[in-house]
């Protein structure tokens, strides 16, 4: 006759609670419940959890009614009780919480989570292909292991993700983990495709997840270097020749406007003559658009002397904080570096923490693309920015470097101001810029 048992595992002050079923002196099976106690809380004769609080009695009628659960499920085994596996018990365990449905797809928001990651070579990403990129899968990772440390001993149904349920997690990334508000912000928007994809597998979910709020903010705090800086970068000097390479990557960056990961892979494969043009023509590593940019009589004098020798991101994330300092990029900026918070004995995480900081501190490869465009923004025609930095909107390039609707309108005005001027008129909208310069 098959029998049952509890017991705990682990010498931690809470410790997960495990079922032993056995099936003959033999053969025994054990998985965990999903649940956990306090170790002091735990009766070991008993096999249930001490009677003096209302949560351990109801914990204890919980473990009784898994028991009859179990033990039904035994009864009703169509095959001998040797063939009973780990992996039955688990699902019966499961079955009993709620867990997992009779089709059996799990309802916990975890699991769906770690389905999307099993999936994820197999997966259409957002590129039209097929596998989803390492970043993305990381990313999803990370949601997991944050949605295990908010649930605590309670885990969470997808069902349960509703609109309060979106404020509280909310809170908890930005008080508790001590995220940046748009590092906050994407995890719910990550929160809310996982949701989208256990709906499209016909689990249960609550329609209040549509209407969590996970709209990206706008850009607050523009790091760029503006002309007079990067010429001050191109007179220091140097005496390390990797500072010096450095250098020349960060200066080819600012006239390229790509992200790091795409500048730091160019070689001369890269460079190409279309029709007696010399063009730089890649491929974005993120968008996976392809980009054409003119080589300019700027960018032909930094690689005058040969492209940059291949360095590492974190090494030109470090040497260009050097290069920075040197140059003497160091107006108090507004801006947040990243700094190692101490969570218990020998567990660190990384936060960017919110200050202001000599602009050096806060450089980074981002830099590069962000000058480009933020210089040129009303010199070079807009779409043309666009077309070179693979921004698909408007409106997102204007975010990006920090414009709103007066900006774009003194764009404007500039622009009928010197057409104006050529033709010998009277400017008409001159009164955006006295509007400005009120403000």
């Amino acid at each position: 006759m098959a029998t049952i048992k509890y017991l705990t595992q682990g010498n931690s002050l809470t410790n997960p609670i495990y079922l032993r079923l056995s099936i003959s002196r033999t053969k025994s099976i054990k998985r965990k419940t999903g649940l956990f106690i306090n170790k002091n809380d735990w009766n070991k004769s008993s096999g249930f959890a001490k009677q003096n609080t209302v949560s351990n009695k109801n914990l204890t009628i919980d473990l009784k009614e898994l028991s009859t659960f179990i033990l039904n499920a035994v009864n009703n085994f169509d095959s001998k009780l040797e063939d009973l596996s780990g992996g039955w018990l688990n699902d019966q365990i499961d079955l009993f919480f709620g867990r997992l449905q009779a089709d059996n797809k799990s309802e916990l928001l975890i699991d769906i989570i770690q389905d999307i990651i099993n999936e994820a070579p197999n997966r259409k990403n957002a590129k039209g292909g097929i596998g989803l990129s390492k970043s993305r899968i990381n990313g999803l990772i990370s949601l997991r292991n944050i949605i295990k440390q908010y649930q605590k001993n309670s885990p969470i149904k997808v069902k349960d993700v509703n609109v309060k349920f979106g404020k509280d997690f909310l809170n908890f990334l930005l008080n508790i983990k001590k995220y940046q508000k748009s590092t906050a912000l994407k995890k719910l928007a990550d929160l809310k495709t996982v949701c989208n994809e256990a709906e499209l597998s016909g689990i249960e979910i609550n329609i209040q997840f549509k209407k969590i709020n996970s709209t990206k903010p706008s850009n607050e705090n523009i790091l760029y270097l503006n002309p007079q800086e990067l010429q001050a970068i191109e007179d220091c000097i140097l005496l390390k020749e990797a500072l010096k390479n450095a250098r020349k990557w960060l200066l080819l960056g600012c006239n390229l406007g790509q992200r790091g990961g795409d500048l730091l892979e160019l070689n001369e494969n890269n460079f190409i003559n279309r029709n007696g043009l010399n063009v730089i023509e890649l491929k974005q590593q993120k968008t996976g658009k392809n980009v054409t940019i003119p080589v300019l009589g700027t960018t032909k004098e930094i690689i005058s002397s040969g492209l940059p020798y291949k360095i590492s991101m974190p090494k030109f994330n470090k040497y260009i904080k050097i290069i920075c300092e040197i140059a003497e990029v160091n107006q108090m900026t507004e801006g947040a570096i990243v700094k190692v918070i101490e969570e218990g004995k020998g567990n660190k995480e990384k936060r960017k923490i919110n200050g202001i900081y000599p602009k050096w501190q806060l450089m980074s490869s981002h830099v590069c693309r962000r000058s480009f465009a933020t210089n040129l923004y009303g010199i070079l025609p807009t779409p043309l920015i666009m077309q070179i930095t693979a921004h698909s909107s408007e409106k997102m390039l204007l975010n990006y470097i920090g414009k709103n609707s007066l900006d774009y309108a003194q764009q404007i005005a500039d622009f009928y101001t010197l057409q104006a001027i050529k033709s010998k008129k009277e400017p008409q909208l001159n009164i955006v810029k006295n509007a400005s310069s009120q403000n």
